[in-house]
């Protein structure tokens, strides 16, 4: 079934033209509790995985193997993301446990051509006890392309210019800038990481240069400010499954890529409300 969002409840560049040059598109994947296959593009799904490749296991936890948790093939979502050279599908998976003193999955980013996969490795079983609710029930995705502008990414002149704007249009129409009209919440490829919190862009360690964000992975489609705004049409009336992720407090893990060094290097970052 299509995913679509409402339209923006007012226009955003109209009343706020200073964010126009800061828009991004941003794919809302929607995931739903189903049966993807590993032919399919999911979140919790069956991997592409080759059979004479060994399986990610986890350096911390006495080698215990990683779960899914996307897989995108390039035919299947909107093009927001270039796909690196001669590469048609995304995967990353994660070991569901804490690491490093923290209570945070640790993700893996593999691209890889899905044509030169033959035989397929069958997923491993998840570890016996992983961390309450980071395996992702396997869902479909509905991607939709949407725009986006940022929140938490707006510099400090930038917000002290529009803060009180911002107010003004809340107290009138009862319609939230962060909550309503800025980035897409829930799980998306591209556009702006859904922070809960102050942004922390990481570094590649290779050239220095700020890192692209690549993937957000979120305990929710929306939480309970969001949900008024950004909903989709079809779930209206409903209450949908989607994969049953608790990250931390409800918040979400965000994956990022450098773009310009050799084999798209990769760092994560994560936070909650």
């Amino acid at each position: 079934m299509t995913r679509r969002t409402p339209p923006r409840p007012v226009d955003v560049e109209d009343l706020f033209p200073e964010v126009a040059p800061l828009r991004r598109e941003t794919v809302r994947l929607h995931p739903r509790v189903g049966a993807p296959t590993f032919r399919e593009s999911s979140v919790g799904g069956p991997l592409l995985w080759p059979a004479d490749e060994d399986w990610p296991v986890c350096s911390e936890h006495d080698g215990e193997p990683m779960v899914p948790v996307v897989q995108l093939y390039r035919d299947g979502v909107p093009d927001v993301v270039p796909f690196p050279d001669g590469c048609d599908l995304l995967q990353v998976l994660w070991c569901p446990r804490k690491h490093g003193g923290s209570r945070w999955a640790l993700p893996e980013v593999r691209w890889r051509r899905a044509g030169e996969v033959r035989a397929v490795r069958e997923t491993p079983p998840a570890p016996a006890e992983p961390w309450a609710n980071y395996v992702p029930r396997p869902c479909v995705v509905h991607p939709e392309r949407v725009t986006e502008y940022p929140y938490w990414d707006l510099d400090d002149e930038l917000w002290d210019e529009l803060e009180f704007r911002f107010l003004d249009l809340d107290q009138e129409t009862g319609w939230d800038y962060q909550s309503h009209l800025s980035t897409a919440p829930g799980t998306k490829w591209g556009g702006y990481p859904g922070w809960c919190q102050e942004p922390a862009w990481p570094d590649c360690v290779g050239c220095g240069g700020r890192m692209e964000h690549l993937l957000t992975v979120a305990s929710t489609e929306a939480d309970a400010l969001s949900r008024r705004a950004w909903t989709p049409v079809e779930d209206r009336s409903a209450s949908p499954e989607g994969p049953g992720l608790v990250l931390g407090d409800l918040g979400g893990v965000y994956v990022f890529e450098c773009r310009t060094c050799p084999g798209r290097p990769f760092a994560h970052r994560h936070d909650c409300p």
